[in-house]
């Protein structure tokens, strides 16, 4: 997978970058830096283009995910994430995955279907990857997640629903509630940030 790897503080968490629809390993890299400028950075590009635009597994329409390549994409991930730490020598179980919109949502799946492959998580604006997954046990794993009231494509119900079934798997969940849409936001950059300072 196209990636960016960034060297950080060894006591410091991985962060594992997975971009929205149309973004690229560079669009949240200024996010990163934000959070946490000392932690390392793998920065993923998604394998799948959507009329020219780079996302991590397909969809049949807005909404819609093509299940079948969402399971291939996500062991694509996980097995990638495993010779990442070998290659560059990190801490695999020190994985902290920073997602938008398409890579919130994979990332929620990593969760969905991987027991210890994600130490925790902060997703922006993600939907329920899968309602058919039985969840491993994510007892131990923080999950920072940013909704909006008003997001037409990752609703609210979508949001709650997600925190409903990491709970449930014994994740520690943690939801920020906004009101501008689908939009990626400074405001939840930062509560994400004091989310990140306190279980860090």
């Amino acid at each position: 997978m196209k990636h960016i790897f960034k060297e950080g503080k060894k006591e410091k968490p991985v962060f594992l970058l997975l971009h929205g629809t149309g973004g690229d390993e560079n669009s949240l890299l200024a996010l990163a830096e934000i959070i946490d400028s000392e932690a390392a950075v793998l920065s993923v590009r998604g394998n799948v283009l959507e009329n020219g635009m780079p996302r991590f597994f397909r969809r049949l329409a807005e909404g819609v995910f093509d299940m079948e390549d969402l399971a291939f994409r996500t062991k694509e991930l996980h097995e990638f994430l495993n010779d990442a730490a070998t290659q560059y020598g990190f801490d695999r179980q020190n994985v902290l995955a920073i997602g938008y919109s398409n890579g919130a949502n994979i990332a929620a799946n990593l969760l969905f279907h991987y027991e210890n492959t994600l130490k925790g998580a902060i997703l922006h604006h993600p939907m329920v990857p899968d309602r058919q997954a039985k969840l491993p046990n994510q007892t131990g794993t923080k999950v920072f997640i940013a909704a909006g009231v008003n997001d037409p494509l990752c609703t609210k119900e979508d949001a709650t629903d997600l925190e409903k079934l990491l709970l449930d798997a014994g994740a520690d969940v943690t939801v920020q509630w906004e009101t501008n849409g689908h939009q990626l936001t400074m405001n939840e950059v930062q509560k994400a940030k004091v989310w990140y300072e306190a279980n860090y």
